[in-house]
């Protein structure tokens, strides 16, 4: 290419260190003529000490840069905790500026995102939400969730059965999750 007629900046794929794509956003931030765009996860996990808050990458090992690539190339795969570009035999190829706006959008649009990069997951179950058994002695019945208790993938449903209704705690993975639109 001309030295004289640079190319115009592209998104591309950035490859990184395994559970460093924060310090690699951060370090190719520092860049002058390199945007980042690097989505993170927000969502609660059960551990032994309880539900905690969990962040993590949308894209685990690659966060998304644009640049012109005959310019910057080499400063952004030398850049600290990127293993390199994501190529295709020797061709590195652009990510559509269609699709990195598409997630920016997604993520703004969302009534729980706190950062322009950070999207908070909201429980896959709440109590009061309709729900079917998949499987076991209750299958094809309907119920309703009437707790969740923390640290553990257990529902309690109330279903009625014997002409009486009767709360039965089941594992997470029996039963049909309720149907919601997409945001």
């Amino acid at each position: 290419m001309n030295p004289a007629s640079p190319q115009p900046p592209e998104w591309f794929c950035v490859r990184c260190q395994t559970k460093r794509e924060h310090i690699a956003a951060n370090h190719l931030r520092e860049l002058a003529e390199v945007e980042v765009f690097c989505p993170r996860l927000r969502y609660r996990k059960a551990t032994r000490r309880g539900k905690i808050w969990w962040v993590e990458p949308m894209f685990p090992g690659y966060v998304l840069a644009k640049f012109g690539l005959a310019e910057m190339e080499r400063a952004v795969t030398y850049c600290q905790g990127v293993r390199g570009l994501v190529k295709f035999g020797s061709e590195v190829p652009p990510i559509p500026e269609s699709f990195v706006d598409s997630i920016k959008k997604e993520i703004r649009n969302r009534k729980d995102a706190t950062e322009d990069e950070l999207l908070t997951l909201s429980p896959i179950i709440e109590i009061g939400d309709e729900v079917e058994v998949a499987h076991g002695p209750f299958q094809g019945m309907q119920g309703t969730v009437v707790a969740v208790p923390s640290a553990t993938e257990r529902v309690k449903i109330l279903l009625e059965f014997l002409g009486e209704q009767h709360a039965v705690d089941m594992d997470l993975f029996s039963i049909l999750l309720p149907r919601r639109p997409l945001p």
